[in-house]
């Protein structure tokens, strides 16, 4: 029932960019959603949005959201949420790992050497924090006897895209749903890595604003945050979801398959013919 309706749903990193919208977007299906991330007041970060303000927006929408500031850097942090989730609502139906530390560094042209070496972050928060927060969330998902992990990921799982750093940290995300996937798979639990596309997030809307003709194409293929949102919700709904677990999916394509089309009424296209396939893994399971 969970998956279906009345879900209660967890999304890291959500105080702007694609957390944000994917809240908003569950959110409007009428879900509880626990809002996390670090940013208690606008000015405490660069780019604008606050736990707060994503979980009153989680709230207009139709659902209702729970702001909750956690660290996921710190384990003991990530634990404080999922404990909290536990007492509160008993239960957890998705989990959504997007919360990510992206240097500003990171789309400078040049070789990694250039760059500083703090672009690892991503390994910390991104990488190893969606481990974590699975690892914690596992007993709520496990007593439904049916759930759903969403990592969010992207197309530099599999090309050189911002150099290796980010490209080994979205490879090792891809990788992590496939190996969590087999283990969640008796318990009727799905993990999926959704491949997003270029996102109007806070962060790409100011590039695109200094120069607004240079990327003027982009623009008109870009997807809304909310557009994976509305694709998690399709797949929650999803009567094969576990065939498709274990999977590293591309966004756009799910939600053809599923008749959906993001806020504006567009349809953003799968960017697979320039891209190439998504990554896909040996069947082999060595204990």
């Amino acid at each position: 029932m969970g998956l279906l309706q009345d879900r209660v749903v967890v999304v890291t990193g959500a105080s702007r960019g694609a957390g944000k919208g994917i809240a908003l977007a569950l959110g409007a299906t009428g879900a509880i959603v626990y809002v996390t991330g670090r940013t208690r007041n606008e000015g405490d970060a660069p780019l604008p949005g606050t736990v707060q303000a994503t979980a009153d927006a989680v709230t207009a929408a139709g659902g209702e959201g729970i702001p909750v500031y956690c660290d996921h850097g710190d384990d003991d942090s990530v634990q404080r949420l999922f404990e909290q989730v536990a007492v509160e609502q008993g239960r957890l139906d998705i989990l959504v790992n997007n919360a990510t530390s992206l240097h500003d560094a990171m789309t400078q042209a040049g070789p990694f050497w250039e760059k500083p070496l703090a672009l690892t972050g991503l390994w910390e928060v991104g990488m190893r924090s969606h481990y974590s927060a699975a690892w914690h969330a596992a007993p709520l998902l496990l007593a439904n006897g049916e759930g759903l992990i969403i990592n969010t990921s992207s197309f530099g799982g599999r090309i050189y895209m911002h150099g290796p750093a980010y490209g080994a940290g979205k490879a090792a995300v891809d990788k992590m749903s496939h190996d969590m996937a087999i283990d969640f798979r008796p318990y009727n639990v799905a993990v999926i890595s959704i491949w997003m596309g270029l996102l109007l997030t806070e962060r790409t809307q100011r590039v695109f604003d200094a120069e607004p003709e240079k990327y003027a194409d982009l623009v008109a293929t870009a997807e809304t945050p909310q557009f994976t949102g509305r694709v998690i919700d399709g797949l929650a709904r999803d009567s094969k979801l576990m065939d498709k677990s274990g999977g590293v999916l591309i966004g756009a394509e799910l939600a053809q398959e599923y008749g959906l089309t993001d806020i504006n009424g567009r349809s953003p296209p799968s960017h697979r013919a320039f891209f190439g396939d998504p990554t896909t893994y040996g069947k082999a399971i060595v204990e």
